[in-house]
């Protein structure tokens, strides 16, 4: 009797930085559905839970901040070098937050696709769908990332998505189109 195995589907990790309410995590959950209908290993490594479960006890500190963005990043590179297709909607406010998540990735030759989710903050605040943008405006919140604390957009991302021109569809399309383009899907 002779076993056939069949090649190991190779991981990614999909990095979706922007601000609150910039629509990370809508894109991140179509996407991931849609890559789980075609038989993809997938996980989404939502910011929110992560910060609840994985990283519960730290605060908005720079670096808290890190730590947590450094701790997704291992998660995430785990995963995807293990052949899960893992996708992060996660502000990331820092660059050279990102960069290390980044360089961890190339050390292990896994494949890493930063997406700036590249929404306004007036869009944002529109949408506000925490409530965040209003707690700050009314003096309840302070460290708001893109109003009163910093957001660093990527420099040289892999692909930029405008959400307020766009809908979420046709972002996670877009992503999807970058995946498949460099042989990930």
């Amino acid at each position: 009797m002779r076993m056939t195995t069949t090649p190991r589907t190779r991981g990614a990790t999909v990095w979706l930085t922007g601000l609150p309410s910039a629509g990370k995590t809508t894109i991140a959950r179509l996407l991931g559905d849609r890559l789980r209908t075609e038989g993809h290993r997938v996980e989404v490594l939502d910011g929110d839970e992560i910060r609840r479960f994985l990283s519960a006890g730290l605060g908005f500190s720079r670096e808290d901040r890190n730590t947590n963005v450094q701790r997704i990043g291992l998660v995430s590179e785990v995963l995807a070098r293990n052949g899960v297709l893992s996708v992060v909607p996660v502000i990331a406010p820092y660059a050279d937050s990102r960069e290390a998540v980044r360089k961890r990735h190339e050390a292990s030759g896994t494949p890493y696709v930063e997406v700036h989710v590249a929404t306004p903050v007036e869009v944002c605040s529109e949408r506000d769908v925490k409530g965040l943008y209003a707690r700050q405006a009314a003096g309840r919140l302070t460290g708001l990332t893109g109003v009163d604390d910093p957001y660093e957009p990527p420099s040289d991302p892999s692909l930029v998505l405008p959400t307020q021109v766009q809908s979420p569809q046709e972002s996670a399309d877009a992503v999807y189109a970058v995946l498949a383009e460099r042989g990930l899907v």
